[in-house]
């Protein structure tokens, strides 16, 4: 089976109170890659009996009885993956979206972490090579408020992966880069596309300080325009992945990194490689 590929999609929480947007990017990477419907790219991987396809667009919950996820239909070697989601608000402290997986494997993804009412919640960006998601192996979290509420309506979250970098990116706005310096440090292994909502109370909500209060259930999650383009694990060694710029060599912008830069000054709110409680010592 091919290492996991934890792609975005997720809910629950509540945004920050300040509606001030980044400047343009002067680009928009979505806009060059087609539409695909739920089934066109994607298959149910648990909780049937809490997912529901409606004219290809997805919603999932979780209930005190079972959460629910979904895979690609194929792995991938790189590639532009993302998702317009409507995330749920009120209380939805000890959830996650991504999957759990123990032992030696890549992983991309972008999560939503629970919250509490009246808090802001957060995204939580990662890039973790050959480890297990505990942090003592290759593994570097970032986490960000947004600048909206995603409760309210429709955003787009995706991640463009190529052989030279990794951009995380919000309605077309590049919120992080993660650059390829040597083979230790980057993924290069196929991956598959996966989404799900399950309970993480052990860490997802102020690093387990909130756990999940099925009162409040079902936590819903709703998707809609599946974006899924790059090169299949069988694709020709020729095959290369959408470009995340208007040049298409891969390289951001200026402006999108000017975006970037004004995103990581106002909504940045914990950079792992930054933090003195990590060891760092496995990290080259």
């Amino acid at each position: 089976m091919a290492p996991v590929f934890c792609l975005l999609l997720a809910f629950f929480m509540i945004a920050s109170g300040n509606a001030q947007g980044p400047p343009s990017p002067g680009y928009s990477p979505s806009s060059r890659i087609s539409s695909v419907t739920f089934n066109q790219g994607f298959r149910n991987l648990w909780g049937p009996q809490h997912q529901r396809v409606d004219q290809g667009s997805l919603t999932i919950w979780l209930d005190k009885t079972s959460g629910s996820g979904f895979k690609s239909l194929e792995p991938y070697q790189s590639g532009y993956f993302g998702a317009a989601m409507k995330l749920q608000p009120g209380y939805t402290a000890g959830l996650s979206n991504n999957e759990d997986h123990p032992g030696n494997h890549d992983e991309i993804d972008i999560e939503f972490l629970g919250t509490t009412p009246d808090k802001p919640y957060t995204l939580q960006t990662n890039v973790y090579i050959r480890g297990t998601g505990d942090g003592n192996l290759i593994g570097r979290e970032m986490k960000f408020h947004l600048w909206f509420d995603p409760t309210k309506d429709y955003h787009n979250y995706a991640i463009l992966w190529t052989p030279s970098e990794i951009i995380f990116l919000v309605d077309d706005v590049p919120i992080r880069r993660y650059t390829r310096k040597s083979d230790a440090t980057f993924p290069t292994r196929p991956m598959w596309v996966y989404g799900s909502v399950w309970d993480a109370s052990s860490w997802a909500t102020e690093n387990g300080r909130y756990k999940a209060d099925y009162s409040y259930q079902p936590f819903v999650g709703r998707y809609t325009n599946f974006k899924i383009s790059g090169c299949t694990a069988n694709s020709p060694a020729s095959c290369r992945p959408p470009s995340a710029s208007p040049s298409g060599s891969g390289s951001l912008s200026r402006q999108q990194v000017s975006a970037m830069n004004w995103v990581q000054r106002n909504y940045l709110v914990y950079d792992y490689c930054h933090d003195p409680k990590r060891d760092h010592t496995q990290t080259p």
